[in-house]
């Protein structure tokens, strides 16, 4: 009977559905790219739909801190996030974010970009 229990609770622990995590899958601007001209926008794309209430997205220069708004979804894509820029001037940034996916996991990371 135990051995019966054991293999029904084996058997329902493999059909649990693997939990997945939003990650980076591309970055605008690209990750460690030098540009001519200023970004207008970050824009992040992630593996899986992401929740912007619960996601950060912070971009520092070398003084601390840029001014930027809340992270937004654009209408036709729930696996980006999207936050406009004041206009920057020449140096390098980084970008810092934490995703909260729609399964409420939890990702973060950081890159950098230049502006000449």
């Amino acid at each position: 009977m135990r051995l019966a229990a054991l293999l029904m609770l084996m058997m329902a622990a493999a059909a649990t559905p693997a939990a997945a995590h939003a990650f980076l899958e591309r970055a605008v601007p690209p990750v460690g790219s030098e540009l001519a001209t200023p970004p207008g926008q970050i824009v992040l794309t992630f593996t899986e739909g992401v929740e912007p209430l619960f996601s950060t997205i912070e971009v520092r220069d070398a003084h601390g801190s840029v001014p930027t708004g809340k992270p937004r979804l654009p209408p036709d894509n729930a696996r980006q996030l999207v936050i406009d820029l004041p206009s920057l001037p020449g140096g390098e940034y980084t970008v810092i974010w934490h995703a909260t996916s729609v399964d409420t996991h939890r990702t973060e990371g950081s890159y950098r970009f230049t502006v000449h």
